[in-house]
């Protein structure tokens, strides 16, 4: 079984996915979408995703503010988390996503993307980022 990462935005959603132990989580690919609230396809992309790589959970990037509070954005999310729970008939986990845009960005950076390419890539790669801290959290649980 693998996890399924999300870095779900206004109109792109980064999708990650881990390795079979679930220990390494990988960039996957970035679904876009011309309409904000125009969602048909990319939960049918998602869903294709999840059947291709036999995953058995979603880990969903959860956007709060700096203070801790929640705002349009984690709005939106919990909406995007109930529809795919519906969709798929598995568990979304929200996990804190905050300043995971600015460590891809870093990341990208640091390994010669070129700036004016980062934009393709940033998404999936703070969907890996996300599901990468969360792989880290339940590993440790278990030691």
């Amino acid at each position: 079984m693998r996890i399924i990462g999300l870095d779900y935005g206004t109109k792109t959603v980064g999708v990650a996915i881990s390795d079979e132990a679930m220990i390494i989580a990988q960039p996957l690919v970035t679904i876009e979408r011309k309409h904000a609230d125009k969602l048909r396809q990319t939960y049918a992309q998602i869903e294709r995703i999840i059947s291709e790589y036999n995953c058995g959970r979603i880990v969903l990037g959860f956007p709060k503010n700096m203070n801790n509070t929640e705002g349009e954005r984690a709005e939106a999310t919990k909406l995007f988390k109930e529809n795919l729970e519906r969709r798929t008939g598995l568990d979304v986990e929200l996990f804190d996503e905050r300043l995971t845009t600015i460590e891809a960005d870093r990341i990208l950076e640091a390994t010669g993307v070129a700036k004016s390419v980062r934009k393709e890539h940033i998404d999936k790669m703070a969907a890996a980022i996300i599901l990468q801290a969360y792989l880290d959290r339940e590993k440790n649980k278990l030691i």
